[in-house]
């Protein structure tokens, strides 16, 4: 090099490529560290060039008394250098060395009559634990220096194989996610949100999915974590609003009055052009009836994170006819204060509450607790997450009348959606506890009709051969229904004659379907299948007995 007299470029190809087979030969390791100058550039500029070549001059000088005689300093150019440490055995030795160079860099030096001080970023990476040729090595060098400098400068960082296999990844990804855009791979996936209570299909949440030509339909959880934290996201996220504002307009035309739900990410919602854009896309589709038919959803982290601009988003977007819905309610950490200031339409539960709302005491009082809150504030309410006919019915008990979730309806592409409309039944369970409100403690009540049927069709459908052949539990008092009437529905009914009448029939349900399993057992099928008549007339005796109980229950003070 002209300036500092170290090895240049050139040399230093030369040098690394005979320090490999050394290192090879003798089993080492080879430290390649890429060394910036942190506040060269201030220096130079104000001092002058001359004074920054001085500077230069003075750091190659420390740095070769800071390193061995068989060690490599040499200049790539400006105020980058690179150095190889040869013959380490061990991680710690290079460590060493490091923090001696960035002490010796540090130390105030005299140029053009001034008094400077300037830091160094250091990357490096170790052969032949990073087993790449001598370029590589060098680019991978470089790419923790550039992480050093992120970390806060006058510090060194290791290159991470691993990290740059998952960059490289994410990279990739990101481009083939641009390309599948371009190339009108995404489409639209419609799960229906329907009204318990009324018994109708009120609405739809929009969710994405990826066409692949090689991979197939993949879920978003396939590709959007690659993308949220880009801008992509935002493209991605324009993209699902004008192909919900399609499908609604053509649901519209025939005759389908339903709202869509399209999910926002934060990157997303947090543009100063939101609302513009957002409007620009409602006006591009004329025949579209927007007002009270387009809701945006928003996580409730999301919705909280700027309090001093997201409520009056929300309000800009209202005054184009358009909802907005917390999803995921009650995983955050919002206040009171920040529900009722945030002008929403819409909260839905999260589903980690609902599914196990069934067997979870503390998931049911959130549940019962969002659903009060939303009433309290005026707000709709919907439970995501509903799978059984269960968790429909002890969500109408509590009050709650919209729901979504596989136990209606999965995801459907849009062209399956509106015939599943037209011929979707809610389940007459749901109808038979639809005009009332039930206190959390009787919930169980509502429900165990339904785990009792499902043990009787358990039954029914092993003699059959259906199913997956998983044997029901047979002790009366440990079955789901049984665990409910030997603890909380003693507690609560206990001395309510409707009570006490179901116990011997729940016996004897179990004392003939015990049989019926030991026949099948035997082989002995035809008689087994003997014993079901009976088996379903005491079924329907025992949900005689619930009726009358819930009867008996609802007329109580």
């Amino acid at each position: 090099d002209a300036l500092t007299g170290l090895p240049n470029r050139l040399l230093l190809g030369d040098r690394m490529r005979q320090a490999i087979a050394q290192t090879r030969r003798a089993d080492h390791l080879l430290a390649v560290c890429y060394l910036d100058l942190d506040n060269f550039k201030p220096i130079n500029d104000s001092l002058g060039h001359e004074a920054g070549d001085a500077l230069l001059v003075e750091i190659a000088r420390r740095l070769k008394g800071c390193v061995r005689g068989g060690d490599t300093v040499a200049r790539l150019g400006g105020d980058e250098f690179v150095l190889l440490l040869t013959e380490l055995t061990h991680i710690d030795e290079c460590e060493a060395v490091l923090d001696r160079i960035l002490a010796t860099i540090g130390m105030p030096c005299a140029i053009a009559g001034h008094k400077v001080s300037v830091s160094g970023s250091i990357g490096l990476t170790l052969f032949p634990l990073d087993d790449a040729d001598p370029d590589t090595l060098l680019r991978h060098a470089d790419q923790a220096m550039y992480k050093s400098k992120q970390t806060g400068r006058s510090c060194y960082h290791l290159f991470n194989a691993e990290q740059d296999r998952r960059a490289r990844a994410h990279h990739e990804a990101l481009q083939r996610i641009e390309k599948a855009l371009h190339n009108g791979e995404f489409v639209l996936h419609y799960q229906p949100q329907v009204d318990l209570r009324a018994g109708r299909v009120v609405g739809a949440e929009a969710l994405i999915r990826w066409q692949d030509p090689e991979r197939g339909l993949l879920p978003p959880g396939a590709f959007l974590p690659d993308v949220e934290r880009h801008d992509l996201i935002v493209a991605l996220g324009e993209w699902v609003i004008d192909a919900g504002l399609q499908q609604l307009g053509r649901w519209q035309a025939q005759g389908l009055d339903l709202q869509v739900s399209v999910n926002i990410a934060a990157r997303h919602l947090q543009r100063e052009d939101f609302v513009e854009r957002l409007r620009a896309l409602i006006d591009a589709r004329p025949n579209v009836t927007v007002a009270g038919r387009l809701e945006l959803e928003v996580v409730e982290s999301t919705a909280i994170e700027d309090m001093s601009r997201i409520p009056h988003l929300i309000e800009e977007c209202r005054a184009l006819g358009i909802g907005f819905a917390i999803d995921d309610f009650g995983i955050g950490y919002s206040s009171l204060t920040y529900f009722k200031t945030l002008p929403v339409d819409t909260l839905k539960i999260d589903q980690s509450f609902i599914r196990d709302m069934l067997k979870d005491p503390d998931d049911l009082a959130i549940v019962e607790g969002v659903i009060g809150l939303s009433k309290v504030f005026r707000r709709r309410v919907i439970a995501e997450g509903v799978e059984t006919v269960e968790h429909g019915i002890a969500l109408l008990g509590l009050g709650c009348d919209l729901a979504q979730g596989w136990g209606i309806a999965r995801p459907m592409p849009a062209d399956d959606f509106a015939t599943w409309v037209r011929g979707w039944q809610p389940d007459p369970a749901w109808s038979a506890v639809s005009r009332s409100h039930w206190p959390r403690e009787d919930i169980q009540l509502l429900v165990a009709e339904n785990n009792h049927r499902a043990w009787v069709d358990r039954i029914a459908n092993l003699l059959a051969g259906i199913g997956d052949g998983t044997l029901p539990e047979t002790d009366p008092h440990a079955c789901r229904f049984g665990q409910w009437y030997d603890t909380l529905g003693r507690l609560r009914h206990g001395t309510i004659p409707e009570f006490a009448a179901i116990d011997a029939v729940h016996r004897r349900i179990h004392a003939i379907g015990t049989d019926a399993l030991d026949l099948h057992a035997a082989g002995r099928d035809a008689e087994a299948r003997n014993l079901l008549p009976e088996l379903f007339r005491l079924r329907e005796e025992l949900v005689a007995h619930l009726h009358a109980l819930q009867s008996s229950v609802a007329t109580l003070p």
